[in-house]
């Protein structure tokens, strides 16, 4: 992990990382270096000769200045004001850029603490590399960048030294989530999953911290009526487990909230196989588990005043002599039944059972929010880079819609519509899992509707897209698993 500090002081490290902006003016770039005073004339002038313009994602690296290696990253365009997502983005962008190196100062131009709490987080989020599985390479590859220093006047009060734990904590579990996500299914079965939050709860402080974890394993699953996880996981050799990770913090009278995330290990379609092509980020189906597991112990460390019951169903979707059948009736937890039509509609099963379970405690629940990659259809909507919301409640998803906002998370909100809902119709059974096609993102969160009582405020995000980053890396967001959503559910739980 990154070593995150805030100083105000002489620029110690050998690389500082200033902004560069393009601008209307002669030359049309210029640099913004925040709290630090640069002789910038000098600057400029070599790095017009370089060809850099300042814009997003671009990082230009030259000897000379305060440090010895000055490091200009992309703003883009000249604002009296830049958002946190381009302070975000701008220092992960650096730091991605500074894998190898010990340590680097970030002068960037922030307004408040809020500004500099995005450049800590970005540049935190930023270095991040995944080498565990190289072997005879990996001396080869660099390892992420060692400390990172943000230069502000604002350094001395109070706020400061909380601004860092912050982002130390959100950048260790969002790289928790994208190593899990990162990990070959070969290593990463139910069973394994389990043992590694289980070290990271250890890690996170425990039942001193106020948490408490169980695990369901498949003959338990199988007498207590777990019929969504058992039917997808029956066709593996590696047996389905669910995961509960509870908070409680020492504050009474709290508002309490589910989190439930799909995890399926690996995909392969079931009986239902996918083509081959592209089967490889199958590994990514996890990432729901992966981002609240990693929500609920971030919540923890960071001792906010909600309690949490977290839920991971988790299973591996092989085809084999034992696997759901096409047309099968399965039955979820609390009696309702499901005709399989397809088993590669199968993240709905396990979070259906999943949901069900939160619901059926003795506490009542504020909200319930469940995360999964669920759908190709909510990739062909939105795309690989925005997550959808549905809802059962309004003021419920604006809230959560502006704190991703706030995040640099990209969700966009989607209605479920009833007309559809007559397509999840079985002549056979209370519900089938696959109904119409058009509309199939929508589809999937009726189908989820059905296990979620009327009175429950409920989220569903669908984070197909956004989970698994197949294309370059840009931004803090790395190559593979980019831990989206786990941020904005911290925020969420923040602002409750």
């Amino acid at each position: 992990m990154t070593t995150l500090k805030i100083s105000d002081g002489l620029v110690k490290d050998d690389l500082l990382v200033v902004g560069l902006v393009s601008t209307n003016t002669k030359g049309g770039i210029a640099i913004e270096s925040g709290d630090l005073a640069l002789d910038s004339k000098t600057l400029l002038a070599s790095l017009l000769e370089m060809g850099a313009t300042g814009k997003a994602d671009e990082v230009t690296k030259m000897p000379g200045g305060p440090a010895r290696l000055m490091v200009f990253t992309g703003l883009g365009p000249k604002s009296s004001s830049y958002s946190h997502e381009v302070l975000r983005r701008a220092a992960g962008s650096a730091s991605r850029a500074l894998a190898g190196n010990s340590g680097a100062t970030f002068a960037l131009p922030t307004r408040d603490l809020a500004g500099v709490s995005a450049v800590a987080e970005g540049a935190s989020l930023g270095a991040y590399v995944f080498n565990d599985f190289r072997g005879s390479s990996k001396d080869s590859h660099k390892s992420a960048l060692k400390s990172a220093t943000i230069f502000s006047k604002l350094a001395g009060k109070s706020e400061a030294k909380e601004i860092t734990k912050r982002a130390s904590i959100i950048a260790k579990y969002t790289h928790l989530v994208r190593d899990l996500i990162n990990t070959p299914p070969s290593h990463l079965t139910p069973d394994s999953f389990t043992k590694k939050l289980a070290a990271s709860f250890k890690a996170a402080g425990g039942a001193k911290a106020g948490l408490k974890i169980t695990i369901w394993d498949e003959k338990q699953l199988k007498s207590q009526g777990f019929g969504g996880i058992i039917g997808v996981g029956q066709g593996s050799a590696n047996p389905p487990r669910l995961l509960h990770i509870s908070y409680t913090p020492k504050a009474k009278n709290v508002k309490r909230f589910a989190l439930v995330g799909k995890g399926i290990t690996f995909d392969t379609g079931g009986l239902n196989l996918k083509p081959g092509f592209g089967m490889e980020a199958m590994k990514c189906d996890m990432s729901g588990a992966a981002a609240v597991c990693a929500a609920t112990l971030a919540i923890a460390e960071l001792a906010l005043p909600v309690a949490i019951d977290c839920w991971a169903p988790l299973a591996e979707n092989m085809p084999s002599d034992t696997a759901t059948r096409p047309s099968d009736v399965i039955t979820i937890f609390g009696g309702k039944t499901v005709e399989v039509l397809n088993p590669d509609a199968e993240g709905r099963l396990v979070l259906a059972d999943a949901m069900v379970k939160a619901q059926s405690g003795k506490n009542k629940l504020d909200g319930m929010i469940d995360v999964a990659t669920l759908t190709g259809a909510q990739v062909v909507a939105l795309g690989t880079r925005t997550g959808a919301v549905m809802t059962n409640n309004q003021s419920f998803s604006d809230s959560f819609i502006a704190i991703a906002k706030e995040t640099g998370e990209q969700f966009w909100p989607m209605p479920l519509p009833v007309e559809l809902r007559a397509s999840l119709d079985s002549p056979v059974a209370d519900i089938a899992n696959r109904g119409d096609a058009n509309g199939g993102m929508m589809v999937a969160g009726l189908f989820l509707k059905e296990f979620v009582s009327d009175d429950l405020p409920w989220l569903h995000l669908d984070i197909a897209g956004p989970a698994f980053n197949e294309g370059k890396p840009h931004g803090y967001t790395p190559v593979g698993g980019t831990g989206v959503s786990m941020r904005s559910l911290v925020r969420l739980v923040e602002q409750a």
